[in-house]
C-alpha cells in the first residue's frame, strides 16, 4: 500500500495534488474510476457511456455527448491519469481498452469514498460500510480463483468473497450497480429492489440468469445496461418499456434474437448484439425500427426486408453500423433499398457492410451508389465484387479500410484508394484478391498510410510486390502465406 512507503507518499501527494487542480467537470468523471477493480481492462467506449448515463457530462452546443466526453476522457489522458492499453484487434472490429494506473486508483478511491460517490464491496473493501449507497461497485474477494476483467481483459486472479452482510444492505437509493463478482452473488436475487437504477453493468457475471430478466425489465430509470458476456438466452419483450435506456450491451451472450417490442426504446443511442459462438446470428430488426430515431450505434444487424431495409434511412443519427443482407428471394430488392438508404445516412462514421450469401457478386449494387457517406473515417465490405466502387476513393475522411470475400483479379483495387489523404490502416482478408500476385506500383503512393496486413494463411496473393516509390510511408507491414 502507498500509505506504508514515504518515497511512494510523496507521489501519492502529488497524483492528489493534480486531481485537486482538475477542472470540476473532470474530478466526478476521475472519482468515478474508483469503480474498477485493481489492475482492471475496460474498453474506452464503456467507460464514456457509463459517465453519460450517470449525468457525469455537461452537454456542449454543436457537440453529442459522446463527443464531449470523449474530450473529457483525452484531457485525462493527457494528464496521465487513465492509461491507454491498446487497440484489441478483433476480426471485425478495433475496441480502445485502458486501465487507471494503481497509485491513480488509489487517490481516486479515497476521493470518492471521502464524498460517498463510490461504495466499495468485497477484497479489499470488505470491512467498509455505508449509510447511503448510491454507486455500488461490487468486487470478488479472498480465498478463491473467481478472475475479474472483462471480455477484452485476462483478468487478474482474486477469491471469492466473505461479503460481511451485503445481502442485508439497504439498496433502495442505489442508482448504480456494478459486479465484477463473475460467478454472482446472492445479492443478484435482491434486482427487484434497485428500483431507481439509471446504470446495470453486469459484464462478464455468469451468476446472471434468464430468472433475472424479469427484475431487470421493471429497473424503468435504467439509461445503461451491459449484459455483456453473460448466458442470458431469453429477453421479455418488457424490455421495450425501458424508455430511458440510451445504451443496450448484448455482445457475446447467448441470445438468438430480441422482441420487436425493442423498437419502443426511442432514446436508445447504442445497440450492441451478437451470439457467443455463432458468428452469423445478429439482430433482426422489426417493422418500426425507424422509431428508434436516437439510435447512433448499432452492431450486427440483419436485414432481409425490403421495407426495413428503406425504414434504415429515416436514422439520420446513425454514425456506426454493422449490417448484412440475409440470402433470401427478395435479397436484390432489399440490397437496392439498402444503398439508398446509406445515400442517407449522412453521419456515418463507420460501416460494415456485407452479405450472408457468399456466391457471386453480390456486392455490385454498391457500384452505382450516388451520394455515399461523405464523413465515413472506418469502412469494411464483406462481399464479392467486379470492381471497387469508384467512389470509395472520394471518401476523403477514411482512415481505416478492410476488405474480406471481395474477390478482385485487377490492380484496380489499389487504383482506388492510393490517392486517399487520410487512409492510414488497410486490412485485406481472406479471398479479397484472386491473382496469384499483388503487385503494389510506384503510383501507388498511399500518403498517409502506416499499417497494411494483407492475406490470410493458405489463401491469395501468393506473392506481394512492392515497387520502388510506393507506399512511401508504411511503417508496419503484416503478410501472411
Amino acid at each position: 500500500m502507498i500509505d506504508n512507503n514515504p518515497t511512494l507518499e510523496g507521489m501519492r501527494q502529488i497524483i492528489t495534488l493534480s486531481y485537486n487542480h482538475l477542472p470540476h467537470y473532470l474530478k466526478d468523471c476521475m472519482m468515478y474510476l474508483g469503480i474498477f477493480p485493481e489492475d482492471y481492462v475496460f474498453s474506452k467506449t464503456r467507460l464514456l457511456r457509463r459517465w453519460i448515463a450517470e449525468g457525469l457530462v455537461i452537454g456542449r452546443r454543436g457537440q453529442t455527448m459522446m463527443e464531449v466526453a470523449e474530450d473529457y476522457f483525452d484531457e485525462l489522458v493527457s494528464r496521465n491519469m487513465i492509461d491507454m492499453v491498446a487497440y484489441v484487434i478483433s476480426f471485425y472490429d478495433r475496441v480502445e481498452t485502458c486501465r487507471i494506473h494503481d497509485m491513480m486508483l488509489e487517490v481516486a478511491v479515497s476521493k470518492s469514498l471521502e464524498a460517498n460517490f463510490v461504495s466499495l464491496v468485497g477484497g479489499q473493501y470488505q470491512a467498509m460500510s455505508y449509510d447511503k449507497i448510491r454507486r455500488l461497485s461490487v468486487h470478488a474477494g479472498e480465498g478463491g480463483t473467481t478472475k475479474v476483467g472483462d471480455s477484452l481483459s485476462k483478468g487478474k486472479a482474486v477469491g471469492r468473497s466473505r461479503w460481511n452482510g451485503v445481502e442485508e444492505m439497504n439498496v433502495q437509493h442505489v442508482r448504480s450497480l456494478s459486479i465484477f463478482e463473475l460467478e454472482g452473488h446472492k445479492l443478484l436475487d435482491r434486482l427487484g429492489e434497485f428500483t431507481l437504477l439509471r446504470v446495470l453493468d453486469m459484464e462478464d457475471c455468469k451468476g446472471l440468469a434468464n430468472k433475472h430478466m424479469k427484475d431487470i425489465c421493471r429497473m424503468y430509470l435504467l439509461k445503461f445496461l451491459s449484459l455483456k458476456g453473460t448466458d442470458i438466452s431469453f429477453m421479455p419483450s418488457e424490455v421495450g418499456n425501458l424508455e430511458h435506456l440510451l445504451t443496450l450491451d448484448l455482445e457475446q451472450t447467448r441470445l438468438d434474437d430480441l422482441p420487436g417490442t425493442v423498437k419502443n426504446l426511442e432514446k436508445l443511442e447504442c445497440l450492441r448484439f451478437d451470439k457467443k459462438g455463432a458468428w452469423g446470428v445478429m439482430w433482426r430488426p422489426p417493422r418500426g425500427v425507424s422509431n428508434m430515431k436516437a439510435l447512433r450505434e448499432v452492431d450486427r444487424v440483419l436485414v432481409e426486408d425490403v421495407e426495413i431495409a428503406k425504414e434504415f434511412g429515416e436514422l439520420e443519427q446513425l454514425q456506426r453500423i454493422f449490417v448484412y443482407v440475409a440470402d433470401n428471394p427478395q435479397q436484390e430488392d432489399v440490397r437496392q433499398q439498402l444503398a439508398l438508404s446509406l445515400s442517407r445516412m449522412y453521419s456515418l462514421r463507420w460501416l460494415n457492410l456485407g452479405d450472408a450469401k457468399d456466391d457471386g457478386m453480390t456486392m455490385d449494387y454498391l457500384i452505382g451508389l450516388d451520394s455515399p457517406p461523405p464523413l465515413l473515417r472506418h469502412l469494411r465490405f464483406a462481399g464479392g465484387f467486379t470492381k471497387l466502387p469508384e467512389w470509395v476513393g472520394s471518401l476523403t475522411y477514411l482512415v481505416e479500410f478492410t476488405l474480406a470475400w471481395a474477390q478482385l483479379k485487377d490492380g484496380q483495387l489499389l487504383d482506388v484508394l492510393c490517392k486517399l489523404p487520410n487512409l492510414k490502416s488497410i486490412m485485406f482478408q481472406h479471398f479479397f484478391y484472386l491473382g496469384t500476385a499483388l503487385v503494389v506500383c510506384t503510383k501507388h503512393k498511399f500518403p498517409a498510410l502506416k499499417d497494411l496486413e494483407v492475406g490470410t494463411p493458405m489463401q491469395y496473393p501468393e506473392v506481394v510486390q512492392f515497387e520502388e516509390g510506393s507506399m512511401i510511408n508504411l511503417q508496419k507491414l503484416t503478410v501472411n502465406f
